[in-house]
């Protein structure tokens, strides 16, 4: 690419094109992991699907490598990439929630944050994360797990609809109805099919929720993992409770004896009548009792935010993760030397209930594979400090192959770093060549390939384009 065809880029977009020497160029080409550091030739800053047409052209006519930004949340970092153009889709924050059909329809750079504030006066919410921060894109098209999975199924079960622009710059719907190949490679694919400019969501009703962390000492981790797992494999879909070691952070709400200290927790969601949620969770303030509990009603929105100011974009990153069936005595052992050894403040293990509603879905109605798995685990090593970047990253990767011999054998494809092909056909399993296929449908010369790359098929049994 030279400045002659930047200019006249910049001369089509209706939003702005940011150039290594523009004064706000290093803002722009941040991402959520402060570990990632990769310096674009440009940054296309999306103000609409025409810009988005105008990018995709630009990066297939030049031959220039390209990536897809829409909140920037992903471990990896893999919304930017060196030397290349990014497609920034941060301006693109628009929704519109129809209460009467409970239909969302949600731009591609909007954050759950935005949904939950559109959706939550109306008393509804569709099925995301856990930190309000995260970009709705990413999360979508990875297949999106949190506090309402177990009640309402993954994000993509909620998906009904999305504006796809696609490798030839196309604009084409993806639905059931429409262009359905696609959208069933949407729903888990990531993001090797298009770029999605609008989804379309059915939103559910949820408006209080029975809410909060119980938290026990690290020393009696394995007596709670044992507990958690029986208790959760007979919970009621309203029930939802991630298991994590953690520090506990110096929060006003913490008494100050716990700041600092390293405990295991469950961190609860229950939907449904308040009462009948104080109820289900009586057997958790049984256990022990628990040194520290705080339950209580709260708008999910408050919720979907309890845990941003823990991680504001900028800190260090490293994770892995791996998708669980069962928590053997082996397993637990592992949990408890590595999760009572956390080596920074922040860093943490998450395990996150994915049975109940999602596990109803046939595995191959969508991309999403796993629909059989229990848990979406992930071993994450966090901290501010650069120079702590080998520390965090040693205890991740150690502590992912102590427990890989228990897994399923593959990850969520959100919590994957760059890994290879291997790991992402694990993640898929015998969806894979149907994706590969419908990646040569849709993007045959592979322009969507800064992800968890799906390379096209290329015909004759199995055999594969290399990757550009």
């Amino acid at each position: 690419m030279n400045t002659t065809e930047l200019q006249s880029l910049k001369a089509r977009l209706h939003g702005r094109l940011i150039l290594p020497a523009d004064p706000d160029y290093d803002t722009a080409r941040r991402v959520y992991n402060g570990m990632i550091d990769k310096r674009p030739a440009a940054i296309a800053q999306c103000a609409d699907t025409a810009d988005v047409v105008a990018v995709l052209a630009f990066a297939r006519e030049s031959e220039t490598l390209l990536a897809v930004r829409g909140g920037g949340h992903h471990g990896a970092g893999l919304g930017v990439c060196d030397d290349g153009v990014v497609l920034d889709l941060s301006p693109m924050r628009e929704v519109r929630v129809d209460d009467a059909s409970r239909e969302v329809r949600v731009a591609g750079g909007a954050t759950w944050g935005e949904v939950d504030r559109a959706t939550q006066p109306f008393g509804l919410a569709v099925p995301s994360g856990i930190i309000s921060t995260t970009g709705v894109a990413g999360l979508t098209l990875g297949g999106g797990h949190g506090y309402l999975t177990r009640k309402y199924g993954l994000t993509i079960d909620n998906l009904i609809g999305a504006e796809v622009v696609l490798a030839d710059g196309r604009v084409v719907t993806a639905s059931a109805s429409e262009h359905d190949d696609l959208f069933w490679a949407l729903r888990g694919g990531g993001g090797n099919f298009g770029v999605v400019t609008s989804f379309r969501f059915r939103a559910q009703p949820v408006g209080e929720v029975y809410a909060g962390p119980t938290l026990w000492p690290v020393e009696r981790a394995a007596e709670v993992l044992r507990w958690y797992d029986d208790f959760m494999r007979q919970a009621p879909d309203d029930v939802y409770g991630f298991f994590a070691f953690l520090n506990v952070p110096p929060a006003p709400f913490f008494p100050a004896e716990l700041h600092g200290r390293t405990m295991c927790a469950v961190i609860w969601c229950v939907t449904g009548p308040i009462a009948a949620a104080e109820r289900a969770l009586e057997p958790a303030r049984r256990l022990g009792p628990p040194a520290f509990t705080m339950l209580g009603a709260m708008p999910f929105g408050a919720l979907q935010t309890m845990h941003d100011a823990l991680m504001p974009p900028g800190l260090q990153w490293y994770w892995k993760g791996d998708f669980v069936r069962e928590l053997n005595e082996q397993a637990i052992a592992e949990h408890v030397r590595y999760g009572s050894a956390l080596p920074t403040a922040l860093s943490t293990m998450h395990l996150y209930p994915i049975d109940g509603a999602a596990n109803r879905v046939d595995r191959h109605a969508t991309a999403f594979s796993f629909r059989d798995a229990r848990w979406s685990m992930v071993m994450a090593g966090i901290d501010p400090d650069p120079a702590k970047a080998p520390q965090i990253t040693r205890w991740a990767k150690d502590y992912w192959s102590a427990l890989h011999p228990h897994s399923m054998g593959a990850a969520y494809v959100n919590f994957m770093m760059e890994e290879g092909t291997p790991r992402v056909r694990a993640t898929y399993r015998d969806n894979f060549d149907r994706l590969a296929a419908i990646k040569a449908k849709y993007d045959p010369a592979n322009l969507f390939r800064v992800n968890q790359n799906i390379e096209p098929l290329t015909g004759g049994s199995g055999s594969r384009s290399a990757a550009p």
